[in-house]
């Protein structure tokens, strides 16, 4: 086992955004750009992480805040690629082995990739080792020079680069694994003798030749893996290789995509076989999907957790619910942070719910309003009830219990407790508790007046007459 640390660079501003956000904040598929590097240099074996931050360092460092393992250097201003590793330097001074470095904004960078590089660069003993990839218009990256012998000697950039340099199509990723010991004595001895006046990285090959220090390339097949974010056409198209990868992922873990390009599925979300995903469907956050459930065109799902066999109907939106098995959801229905539906609830179309908890085969069907309620097993709930919750002040609870039946068009005013086996009219508005095995009826007495329409329709003629 290789010990190993990383150093992510993310103190560049990325003007190219046009943004007020940093760029290694802005969001990909549901997470920053940035965790996508510090998570795949952590599952390649990173036990010590350090971001240099400069640009809205604080809001780098909130993101991170309590983790560890993370440690933060400041690069207040931005002097080149080696400038922010010397920031970083006197954070690993006590750190003997392998050290990664990447790029903040290189998101699609696999484990695996890191993981090999990192196998080949012990295996052939190397002092540096970058990741490298072939590309048809290498235009703008840093040409990788090679000996006979295909030993890296340096990295020249675009605008140092020659007429012969710059027909090399082997580039830089911005991607490297070095020894620790000769890292930190390289970034102490760079220079700014270039085009850009710059601290560049890259001469610390340059050094290690000089030296007779093994200097290495790992290619990679996938170019699009070192792709870096410089503005939102490449975020979009990053994002676009990132939930194709999830789609397929899941797709070989028994899950049906119907339209896996319009199937919006964010990193952390888990999904069970035989599940069927419909076109339009988003799901983000740490959301868990059971087996066997199908969740129809057009559905979003955030930070849920959902059992097996549910069916989640067109058009729902579901926030921060609990659903157990068997459930029926929709169409168009509103699950808001607090649900928690137990197994075989139906909730119908137009039904919004908040902070309730709703017994085993519970049912409301249409044009409900449910919030701060317990509500037992069996209990029908009529179309048009509402659960009238708050009073201008403070929010106040229903509970309701077993086998209740509530008519259509009914207002139960919280707080308010509705006995077991209980029946409340049609068109009640309850402000008082309902005993057990009860019926409540809280409405006006009907009057009919026989002939008073008759006779208002003669009393009008008369009047316009006159």
């Amino acid at each position: 086992m290789h010990s190993i640390a990383a150093i992510i660079l993310a103190a560049g501003k990325g003007t190219r955004m046009k943004s007020n956000l940093v760029k290694v904040m802005h969001d990909l598929a549901g997470a920053p750009l940035i965790t996508y590097p510090v998570n795949a240099a952590r599952q390649a074996g990173a036990s010590r992480m350090v971001i240099v931050i400069g640009h809205q360092a604080e809001t780098v460092q909130a993101h991170y805040a309590g983790q560890e393992d993370m440690a933060f250097a400041l690069q207040a201003e931005q002097n080149g690629t080696g400038h922010a590793v010397a920031c970083a330097a006197p954070l690993l001074r006590d750190f003997q082995g392998k050290v990664l470095i990447l790029c903040g904004d290189v998101p699609l960078i696999t484990e695996q990739t890191i993981d090999s590089m990192v196998r080949q660069h012990a295996q052939q003993g190397a002092a540096v080792t970058v990741l490298t990839t072939e590309v048809d218009n290498p235009h703008g990256y840093g040409r990788i020079l090679k000996n006979e012998a295909g030993h890296v000697t340096g990295i020249v950039e675009e605008k140092d680069a020659n007429g012969e340099q710059r027909a090399i199509r082997e580039i830089n990723s911005g991607i490297y694994c070095v020894e620790s010991g000769f890292l930190l004595d390289a970034v102490a001895g760079l220079s700014r003798d270039n085009a850009q006046g710059e601290y560049y990285l890259t001469d610390i090959i340059r050094m290690a030749a000089e030296r007779g220090l093994a200097c290495i390339s790992h290619p990679t097949a996938d170019a699009r893996e070192v792709m870096g974010i410089n503005d939102r056409v490449q975020l979009a198209e990053a994002e676009a290789v990132l939930r194709r990868r999830i789609n397929e992922n899941h797709m070989r873990e028994g899950v049906t995509l119907r339209d896996p390009n319009t199937a919006y599925l964010d990193p952390g979300t888990v999904i069970g076989r035989d599940t069927v995903i419909h076109p339009q469907v988003h799901v983000s956050g740490n959301s868990v999907l059971g087996e066997g459930c199908v969740i129809e065109p057009s559905v979003v799902i955030r930070n849920c957790r959902i059992g097996n066999g549910v069916t989640v109907k067109a058009g729902s939106v579901l926030e921060g619910a609990v659903v157990h098995d068997a459930v029926s959801i929709g169409p168009m229905a509103h699950l808001r942070p607090g649900t928690e539906l137990l197994d075989e609830v139906r909730i119908g179309n137009f039904v919004e719910t908040k902070k309730i908890v709703m017994g085993k085969g519970s049912k409301a069907s249409h044009l409900t309003y449910l919030g701060d309620a317990s509500i037992g097993s069996g209990v029908n709930i009529g179309c048009g009830t509402i659960t009238c919750n708050y009073d201008g002040v403070a929010k106040h609870r229903t509970v309701i219990g077993d086998n209740v039946f509530v008519g259509s068009d009914v207002q139960l005013v919280a707080p308010v407790t509705v006995g077991s086996n209980s029946l409340i009219a049609a068109g009640s508005t309850v402000t008082r508790d309902v005993p057990a095995d009860s019926l409540a009826i809280a409405r006006s007495q009907q009057v009919n007046k026989e002939g008073w329409v008759k006779a208002r329709a003669q009393g009008k003629g008369q009047k316009a007459k006159g």
